[in-house]
């Protein structure tokens, strides 16, 4: 293949409509659109929840519920996932940042005590549950709750 043999695919490439450009094109007088209305007017589009008309859905439901804009988005870690990195003895943030246990910039971090602790390690995190502040006493580790970021 060559330089010369390439061309498109067949049906690719359609010439545009010339509209509005007299009768004999078939395109004349009103370019396609109709008589009057709102599709023959300009700027016209499809809005999103338009009904033509009638009191679109979103308009006709009752509002409910609300966002609370205080809400705190915690990222759990399991106590298990701590336990499958060996090497690391010392747990914060920015330690679960690098290893790949929490996304984001600043997360909030909560241990939960799903899985079973073998070796003393030390936990930072802005919030524990019972059961993980636990194992993680009796294997002798240390659990140290910082402030919120």
């Amino acid at each position: 293949m060559k330089l010369h043999d390439l061309h498109p695919s067949p049906g690719s490439k359609t010439k545009k409509k010339r509209l509005g450009r007299g009768p004999g094109s078939g395109l004349g007088k009103t370019a396609g659109k109709g008589h009057k209305g709102l599709l023959a007017r300009s700027g016209r589009a499809n809005q999103a929840g338009f009904e033509g008309g009638q009191m679109p859905l979103a308009r006709r439901l009752p509002k409910r519920g609300f966002a609370n804009i205080f809400r705190v988005q915690y990222s759990v870690i399991n106590l298990k996932d701590l336990v499958s990195h060996e090497k690391t003895m010392n747990f914060n943030p920015t330690v679960f940042n690098e290893i790949g246990l929490t996304k984001g910039r600043n997360p909030q971090v909560k241990i939960l005590g799903t899985g079973e602790i073998d070796r003393a390690i030390i936990v930072e995190a802005h919030k524990f549950s019972d059961t993980a502040r636990q194992k993680i006493e009796n294997a002798g580790g240390q659990v140290k709750v910082i402030g919120r970021a």
